[in-house]
This record gives structure tokens, C-alpha cells and sequence, in this order.
């Protein structure tokens, strides 16, 4: 769904206000502005350069006598009356008739349509000393009037000149004999040279490759750089000399200012063990139990903690604390990774302890309901600690804020710290990565990509502005050399930092062969050669078709369809909808759901409809809710609430196939995340108010058991077990401490009731906020055994291997759901597989549920539960002679024939 990235609206505002200026700043004074409008705008793109034989053009002026590609490397042409001020080089263009070739229109489907030219085969040789400088595409009429000119897009080109190259060449610091060179692709540079120490260093250009390299002594190692590139900037509109950070940085000083020679192989970098760190047994993607956790989040208020440990890489160390202790014990019930949200370089948190704000209030003094505690909370939120991270700085250099010192290596050590800590706890570390954006684009200071090769690292729309509908300045892994920065990035945290995992934000903004060329990389990858094994590497990612690329309109997307049967997984939100109920973004948050009381114990809102419609939308959850449980398989058939047969893909989500998937493994199972309203405050705004709180904490573990005991990886959010409230803050990416925080002491309840939710994205919530945050209470009694509840199914889901069937062929062999069909009970689902018998039972009142098929075999609750924590799952019981289970009510009960 398109509207999972909606949560990285974050406060651009300034730095839009900071392009803006610096677009302004690099028009000189007194410059007469251009007369550009309509065809004749040399602020817009429309022209595409994509090799250098061939120019496609979007609008082709019918009066078009002439057409031409005008370069001038100093960026001095504008129109002004109707003329080109300035005569710059010409490359001369012939018509096309046919357009574009197959193959052109395969490798850009959206210029399919554009007119095409071919440049004069005697222009082409000078096609590299054009794209040093402004390229503009020109037409004239028969009688020399100027009919078209517009600013040119060169992506193509640049690829097909220098990328064979290019993506074969070592970029940032490399070490040789301890000597670095220092390497970036700079290829329409006039110059660049390396400022170091106060001086500037002089760079050499390879012209077959567009790489600027230079190497210099040992005793560069740990000292700041930064590159002084003089190039052409289509934004600013002139020529700009950029002092600017390595896009390939391995060490950063505070605050990101400057990039450090640094060598990662090196041994005073290296915790203890580091070389002969012992991992956890690999997990294989389709058994994958995730917890997703927020570094600050983790620790930031643990009183257990060390103190300048709090909201640091440090904490995972700190063994003793609750953090920790809650950690080992989900690893020892089944949990197999971390996933942690992104911990490279952020642009928006100050990284020095001493330049962090905190709010000026006392924030627990205010009520339940006040709007208080947000106020004060978003006054400090541009310049506090806090910031989910996906607002990416440098790419491969972990972020500083999580560091005790931000300075320099302190922050590789200390991350390195981090994942051995996670590996000796049992747990395998995944981390959040956001390669498909940048913070910042242009002239901006927080922009490091477009200020080294302008135009070529973000995506541009068809006039050549900058896409942004991730939320910020998009970026083109299509294009060769920022694919190549995904891969080489991925591939220095698995060998350098040992990380077991990666995560893909909004994976359908990447091509396919993207992601797939990541896995090639990362499957290399050998313990003999490398210190890691690179196939036991897991990888999964947010599929959401939508945007400019959406429905393959510029390459195959790595997106939920197409990245079935690749052993790379998608987030399915096709349960996870079903359990909570409505949308994430529903105008009245009571939308309930299968898991929230839909039709068997209804709320008081009118978006629910009358209990027929009520009715019929919860057996159609249930459809959704099977499909999940199968791994989202798209030719799994089973017999839906209707009492027709059909496969997993005839099952309609909002338009969709419900099934997508070609093999267990390829759907991720989750039902709450870091996005939108934890799962304890969606069923806050939708089960009746009255519920108690003990089975609110009975309709969490039931709903989490749809994940958990999915075929399929699973993810949960951390502190979803223990009922985490975010005090119903749907979009929390900058809402402080006071909101994300995870509270392990149940003495400090759950994090709900801490006043309402900040306002910028939820005040139009508050109405339905106000009388929840006074009543809705739960207690230590509560959190405990939703906990210890979750942990028993987590132990079944790890214990027992069918849940963990390899083929889509074994799953259908195995798994089934004996009582669907036109008279199943609404919110009681029945799941046979193998040996076991699941029935989860939505409904507030005990169930029964014949499964003829087994009568006569005996059956049990199942041992982790019969020994377990929670007393209402052992009144659960089974009649063999007539194979009838009997489940109270809320409860997800598992039956055995095993009495072990």
C-alpha cells in the first residue's frame, strides 16, 4: 500500500527553505532573469539523452526545422528574446522515423512514446566534454525561430559512457600496503580535488571511467576529507564549486562535516572476538522470527541500563539490564533476529549530546489527556535525539547520535559491539536500509550525491524536477552507478559490521535486478575469504506499488508480485488489515477487525455497518487471514466463506490478489510495525471501551498469533508483547522519547495515557483519542502474560516444523481449513496442519469446533501451553470420539497429538 511511506513526511519545510536559498544564492547579482516559458524553458528537463548516439525528446515542435544539442561548459545559456544568448558547442541532431529502437523502449519503457534523434555520428566523440558543462536541447523553425529549448536529463548517457568502467572501480578509501587512495565518480566535473589538512590535493580523472583518484601517505589514516568538485549544477543553474563529503564514506567526524580516511580491516578497530565472532545457527528466511526494535527506543528509558550506556549502540552490552534480559528471553522461546531501524548516518539528529534538546516541561505531570505533553514534545523535535532514521546522510557509516563519542571511528567500534552483544544473546542482526531516497537533493547541505554528479544520482520526472513521492528526494538505482552504491554499500556492512539481514524501505522504488544483484553480491560472500557467509544472509523489504515507477513504468519493480519465488521476502499487508480491521489511514480509526470485535462483539461506531455487513466483511477477514496463514501463496486452494473453491490469488484484497506469493518465505507476516498506531493502540481505538484490560492483552496475543504462526518469516514490533502504547501516535518518527519509549518495567505501564498524540499527524484523531486515554488502563498482571503467552506460540512456531514447509506444494499437502465454507463460525478460524490443530477464536464467548476428519484421534493442548503461562488455553479441551475442540473465548489454542 502506497500509504505505508507516509510516515516520512517528515519536516522537510527547512530544507526545502535551504534549496530554495541556495538556488537564489547561486544567481549572481544583477543577473537579468531568463525569459523561459512555455517549450522555451531552460528551467526544465523534457529532453532525455540516453546514450550517446540518440536523444529522446517528450514534446517534438511540429515546426521543428533544425534540432540541436547545444553544450556550453561555463552554464551560461538562457533565452532571452526569444534567442539562445549564447552560441555553445552544436551537436547535431537527425529525426528518428521510427522512434526509439526495442531494445531503447525496453530499457526505458516511459520514453516509449518520445520522439527520438540520432546525434550526428561526427558530434558523438565530443559527447563527454559536452556533459562537463549545460546541455540544451534546441528547435528552430525554417525562418531561425526559436520553437524549443529546454535543459537536458544525461543519466543514459553517462552509463552507457563510462559505466562498464565505472561499476568495476574500488570508490572511497582503499587501502594498499597501509598507503589509501581515495577514489569518487565524478564524471562531468570540470575538476575535484581532495581537501585535507587545509590544503587542497589535486585529483586525477580516469576518462574511460569518470574516477577521480589520489593516494596518499599512511599518515592520512583517521584524518578529516572532504572532495572540492567544481561542476555544473542544473539546480543552482550555473556553474558551482561544492565542498562535499564522500558518498562512499567508512568514518564521518561529528555531525557528518567531514568524511575520515579510515581502513575497516584494522585491528585496533576490532572489539575482542571480533575475528572469531561465533554467530547464532542461521535461520533460514521461510522460520524467521523478527522483532524490529529502535536503537533509542531500546534503552533510552532503562533505568537498568548504564547511564551513558541509555539510547547507545552500548546498551545491547549492558547484560544485566531489562532490555537484555527480555531479549534472551525471546531468543530462547524462538526468536531468531534484531531488526533494527536504520543505525547508518541520519541528517536530521544533532550528534553531540551537548546540541540535543530535550522538551522543557515536566511531561509527566500533565494528564492522561492533555495535549501538553505534545506540545512541549514537538517544540524540541527538529534538534532533540529522537528520529526513526529514514533520512539518510552517508549510506555506509553507522549514524554517531547512538555513539558515546560521534567522533571519528568510536562509532564503527561501538556498533561492532552492538552486533557481537546480539550474536552472544542467540539473536541475528537485520538492519533497516534506505537506499531509495536521500535527505536532501540540489544545493542543499545535507545533499552528498547530487552535489558530486548533479542530475544523475535522483530520479527526475519527465521535466526533469526531482521525484519525491517516497517522501523525499528519490533516488535511481536503475541508473548503473547508484545501483552499484546499493550493492557495494550492503556488501561493507555484511563483511565489515557482520550484519545477518537487511531490510529494503519502500523495496518497490528499486528495480529487481537491483535487489537481485544484491543477493548475487552477498551470496559471494565466503567465511574462508570474507569472514561471513553470505548465503545465509536474509533479505526482505516493503513491496508497495506506487509512485512514478509504480506498475513497472520505468523497470521490472522489486515489488510484492514480482518478487515471488526469489527467495527475497515482502511485507504482506493483507492479514495484517484483516486482524486490526479497516485501513491505517480510515477517517474513523473503529474500523474494527477480525482480532478487534468485528460482528462478535461490536463497538459503537457507524463506519462498522449494520451487523449483515458486519458479517459478511468479517468472513471475508477470515479469507485473508487464511491466505496469510499459508505464506500468502497465490495457487493455494482452499474453499472460502462463500463455499467456493479458489486459489490464494482469486481471494480480492481492496482490487488485489490476496495471495501473491510462489513459496513459503517470499510474504513477511506481520501485524504491527514501526508504521502507523502499535497494535495495542489500534485495538484501543476499536474494541469496545469497556473491555477489560486483561482481554485486551488476550486479543493482542491473538492477533499476534496470526503472524507468528504463519508459514513464513514473521515480524513484531518490539514491546508489542508487553501491550507497547505509543499513546495512539500513528506516525511517531519524531515524536521524542516521551512517545516511542519501550518500558520493560511494567511498573511504568505500557506508554499509554502520556497525553495525546502529537498533532501534526493526529490531531484530526483526537476526538476519538480524548476518552480512551482517561479509561483504557492496563496492568503489570496484564503485560506479563501477554508476554508469556506470545513467548509459548513463539516456542510452538520454532519447535514444531510444519510450520516451516519449504514448497508451496508441501503447504498445500499439509495445511488445511477443515470447517470453512458457507457455515463456518464467524471469528473462529480452524487450521489443520499435520499433526496439529489450530483454532483461533476471535469471539468473546468458548467455541466449539467439529473437525470430523480427526474423530478418534486423540488430541491435546499442546505441551508449551498445557505447561504454560496462560491458565484459559488449558481449560481448552478435546472430545476424540466426535473430534470436537472446545476453545474459550479470545484464546488461540493449539492442539497435539503429542503428550509429551
Amino acid at each position: 500500500m502506497a500509504q505505508e511511506f507516509r510516515h516520512r513526511t517528515v519536516a522537510v519545510t527547512g530544507i526545502v527553505l535551504a534549496l530554495v536559498a541556495a538556488l537564489f544564492a547561486a544567481i549572481p547579482a544583477g543577473a537579468t532573469p531568463p525569459d523561459e516559458s512555455g517549450p522555451v524553458d531552460l528551467a526544465k528537463s523534457t529532453a532525455q539523452w540516453i546514450d550517446r548516439a540518440t536523444v529522446a525528446v517528450q514534446r517534438d515542435a511540429d515546426d521543428a526545422a533544425t534540432t540541436r544539442l547545444v553544450a556550453d561548459r561555463d552554464g551560461e545559456l538562457v533565452v532571452r528574446d526569444g534567442e539562445l544568448t549564447r552560441a555553445g558547442v552544436e551537436l547535431r541532431l537527425r529525426r528518428i522515423a521510427d522512434g526509439l529502437s526495442e531494445a531503447q523502449r525496453e530499457k526505458f519503457p516511459h520514453l516509449a512514446a518520445y520522439t527520438a534523434y540520432e546525434v550526428d555520428a561526427r558530434d558523438r566523440r565530443r559527447a563527454a566534454d559536452a556533459l562537463t558543462g549545460q546541455v540544451v536541447l534546441t528547435q528552430q523553425a525554417a525562418d531561425g525561430t526559436l520553437v524549443t529549448a529546454t535543459g537536458v536529463q544525461t543519466q543514459g548517457v553517462l552509463d552507457d559512457l563510462y559505466a562498464a568502467r565505472a561499476t568495476r572501480a574500488s570508490l572511497g578509501p582503499v587501502f594498499r600496503d597501509g598507503r589509501p587512495t581515495l577514489s569518487v565518480w565524478a564524471p562531468t566535473a570540470h575538476s575535484v580535488a581532495l581537501e585535507r589538512d587545509g590544503e587542497r590535493v589535486p585529483m586525477r580523472r580516469d576518462d574511460t571511467s569518470g574516477v577521480w583518484s589520489v593516494t596518499g601517505p599512511a599518515r592520512w589514516t583517521g584524518t578529516p576529507y572532504r572532495y572540492v568538485v567544481k561542476v555544473w549544477s542544473p539546480s543552482a543553474r550555473a556553474v558551482v564549486t561544492n565542498t562535499v563529503t564522500d558518498p562512499y564514506s567508512l568514518a564521518l567526524t561529528a555531525d557528518s562535516t567531514h568524511s575520515v580516511v579510515v581502513d575497516l580491516d584494522a585491528t585496533s578497530l576490532a572489539p575482542k572476538g571480533w575475528s572469531t565472532l561465533r554467530k547464532p545457527k542461521a535461520v533460514p528466511l521461510r522460520d524467521a522470527q523478527i522483532q524490529e526494535l529502535h536503537i533509542r527506543d531500546f534503552s533510552a528509558s532503562d533505568r537498568t541500563a548504564k547511564a551513558r550506556h541509555r539510547g547507545t549502540y552500548l546498551a545491547f552490552t549492558d547484560a544485566r539490564s531489562k532490555g537484555s534480559r527480555h531479549l534472551r528471553k525471546l531468543a530462547r522461546a524462538g526468536t531468531s533476529y534484531v531488526h533494527l531501524l536504520p543505525a547508518f548516518d541520519i541528517a536530521t539528529i544533532p550528534e553531540r549530546r551537548k546540541d540535543q534538546k530535550s522538551p522543557g516541561c515536566d511531561l509527566a505531570s500533565h494528564a492522561a489527556d492533555s495535549d501538553k505533553q505534545q506540545e512541549c514534545v514537538a517544540a524540541v523535535a527538529a534538534d532533540d535525539a529522537y528520529n526513526w532514521g529514514y533520512d539518510p546522510f552517508h549510506y555506509t557509516v553507522p549514524e554517531g547520535s547512538y555513539a558515546t563519542d560521534p567522533r571519528g571511528t568510536r562509532r564503527t567500534v561501538e556498533f561492532r559491539k552492538m552486533v557481537k552483544a546480539l550474536n552472544g544473546e542467540g539473536l541475528r542482526v537485520v538492519m533497516d536500509v534506505v537506499y531509495n531516497h536521500t535527505a536532501a537533493s540540489g544545493q542543499d547541505p545535507r545533499s552528498v550525491l547530487d552535489r558530486i554528479v548533479p542530475g544523475y544520482y535522483q530520479r527526475l520526472l519527465t521535466d526533469g524536477t526531482v521525484a519525491n513521492s517516497t517522501c523525499c528526494a528519490n533516488t535511481a538505482p536503475e541508473n548503473a552507478m547508484m545501483g552499484k552504491l546499493v550493492v557495494d554499500s550492503l556488501v561493507t556492512w555484511a563483511k565489515q559490521y557482520k550484519v545477518d539481514g537487511f531490510r529494503f524501505d519502500l523495496m518497490g522504488h528499486h528495480p529487481k535486478a537491483n535487489i537481485l544483484a544484491v543477493r548475487t553480491a552477498l551470496d559471494a560472500l565466503t567465511p574462508e575469504k570474507d569472514g561471513v557467509d553470505g548465503k545465509r544472509i536474509i533479505l526482505y523489504g516493503e513491496g508497495w506499488n506506487f509512485g512514478e515507477v509504480a506498475d513497472d513504468a520505468r523497470f521490472v519493480q522489486a515489488t510484492q508480485r514480482n518478487m515471488a519465488g526469489t527467495g527475497i521476502a515482502t511485507f504482506s499487508d493483507r492479514a495484517r488489515d484483516a486482524v486490526r480491521g479497516g485501513g491505517p489511514f480510515d477517517e474513523d480509526p473503529g474500523v474494527q477487525g477480525f482480532a478487534s470485535g468485528l460482528y462478535t462483539d461490536p463497538n459503537s461506531s457507524a463506519a462498522n455497518g449494520t451487523p449483515a455487513q458486519q458479517k459478511a466483511r468479517l468472513l471475508h477477514y477470515q479469507d485473508l487471514i487464511k491466505v496469510g496463514l499459508t505464506g500468502n501463496l497465490a495457487d493455494y486452494t482452499f474453499t472460502d466463506s462463500s463455499g467456493r473453491t479458489v486459489k490464494g490469488s482469486e481471494v480480492d484484497y481492496n482490487g488485489a490478489p490476496a495471495g501473491y506469493a510462489a513459496a513459503p518465505g517470499d510474504a513477511l507476516a506481520y501485524v504491527d510495525a514501526h508504521d502507523n498506531e502499535t497494535l495495542f493502540d489500534a485495538l484501543a481505538f476499536k474494541l469496545p471501551q469497556a473491555t477489560s484490560p486483561a482481554d485486551r492483552a488476550r486479543m493482542q496475543v491473538l492477533a499476534m498469533a496470526t503472524a507468528t504462526l504463519s508459514q513464513g518469516p514473521a515480524l513484531s514490533q518490539a514491546g508489542t508483547d508487553r501491550l507497547r502504547s505509543k499513546s495512539l501516535d500513528r506516525n511517531s518518527f519524531d515524536s521524542g522519547n516521551w512517545f516511542n519509549a519501550l518500558h520493560w518495567d511494567c511498573r511504568d505501564g505500557n506508554g499509554f495515557g502520556r497525553g495525546l498524540p502529537p498533532a501534526a499527524d493526529n490531531k484530526d484523531k483526537w476526538p476519538y483519542a480524548r476518552p480512551l486515554l482517561t479509561s483504557v488502563r492496563v496492568g503489570c498482571e496484564d503485560i506479563e502474560a501477554a508476554a508469556a503467552a506470545y513467548r509459548d506460540l513463539l516456542k510452538i512456531r520454532t519447535t514444531e516444523s510444519v510450520f516451516g514447509q519449504r514448497t508451496a506444494d508441501d503447504v498445500q499437502r499439509t495445511l488445511s481449513f477443515p470447517l470453512s465454507g458457507r457455515g463456518e463460525t464467524p471469528g473462529v478460524v480452524t487450521m489443520r496442519l499435520g499433526d496439529l490443530v489450530v483454532i483461533v477464536n476471535a469471539t468473546p464467548e468458548r467455541r466449539e469446533q467439529q473437525v470430523g476428519a480427526v474423530a478418534g484421534t486423540p488430541y491435546h493442548v499442546h505441551p508449551a501451553q498445557r505447561k504454560g503461562a496462560d491458565p484459559i488455553v488449558k481449560s481448552a479441551s478435546y472430545e476424540q470420539s466426535s473430534g470436537i475442540f472446545t476453545v474459550p473465548g479470545r484464546t488461540v489454542a493449539v492442539f497435539s497429538r503429542s503428550v509429551r
